[in-house]
Order: structure tokens, then sequence, then C-alpha cells
């Protein structure tokens, strides 16, 4: 496991490297921690990569970033609690298991700080990797809203909202 919410963030190894020193922000650490709690206040059996767009979309920068990119939060919170609504759910006592996707989302993330040469992984990066978990709703809830992955890192990578971005395109 690549992350465990609890009140100390524990890292384990990919491929035998330690991954202490690839740290994530401390919003997005905030961020992964509500998305825990998220699935174990709904009694989920698992975590799965949808509470983690659930968290970002309640969190200052997910907002901006999905706005930015054209997107509505409010509709995506909404596709997400239909989603939610349709999930079986455990008893009481209960703490959800990272799915694989969720792992692979974590995985692409760190990989996506390593080839960037930044220092930790945002939430920004979390929202990339989401996307490209393509087999996930919440990539498909990205999708309907019309986000796409260059709009994702042309925000993150250049501040360059969507808006921005297509104007500036069609000048070429």
């Amino acid at each position: 496991m690549i992350w465990q919410a609890s009140m100390n963030i524990r890292f384990k190894s990919i491929n035998g490297r330690s991954l202490r020193k690839l740290m994530f922000t401390r919003d997005l650490e905030m961020c992964l921690m509500a998305a825990q709690s998220e699935a174990k206040d709904r009694h989920h059996e698992y975590l799965c990569v949808e509470h983690i767009l659930y968290a970002l979309l309640h969190h200052d920068t997910g907002i901006r970033i999905i706005k930015s990119c054209g997107g509505n939060v409010d509709r995506i919170k909404q596709d997400l609690e239909e989603f939610f609504s349709q999930q079986e759910t455990v008893g009481e006592d209960n703490s959800p298991q990272q799915t694989r996707a969720v792992q692979r989302v974590l995985h692409l993330a760190i990989m996506h700080v390593n080839s960037s040469g930044k220092a930790s992984a945002d939430v920004g990066d979390i929202l990339v990797a989401i996307h490209r978990e393509s087999q996930s709703y919440a990539s498909y809830f990205l999708q309907k809203e019309g986000i796409t992955r260059l709009d994702l890192l042309n925000f993150i990578s250049h501040g360059i909202a969507k808006s921005r971005w297509k104007k500036r395109k069609m000048k070429i």
C-alpha cells in the first residue's frame, strides 16, 4: 500500500525504492485523509478513486483547478453522490481498503512528480492521475464535464485556464 490514512501517513516502497523522501504536499495529505474518512463515514468497504475526487472537490485548490479547466464542481459532486448511493455498505467498524485503482493513481502521481523534478505531489498531480485512470467513474465524471488531461496539465504547469488556452489555440 503506497499511502494509508491515519494520524501518521505511512509510506511503503515501489519497486524496492522507499517513498519516505517522496512526499505529498500538506494539502494533498489532508485530501487523502478526508477521502479515507469519507469512505469510512459512508461505511464503504473500499477507498476508491471516487472518494479521492470527492475530497478534492471540497478543497479550494481542487475547486480552482476544476473550474479553471471548465468543469462544474456541483455537477461532479452530484454525480459522485449518486455513485456513492449505489455502493454496498459494511459494518460501522470498517477500515476501508484501497482499491488497486487508488494505488495506481498514487503511483502515477508520484511518477509524474519524479519526471517533472518537483519535490512533492500536489492536488493537481492527483487530478491528472485520476484522469488517466480511464476505467474509473471519477475519470468519466471529469471527462463528462469536458475536462481533458491537457486542460489539467496546462493549468497546473502554466496557470493557463481552459478558456484562455482555447482562445490562444484558435489564434495560432
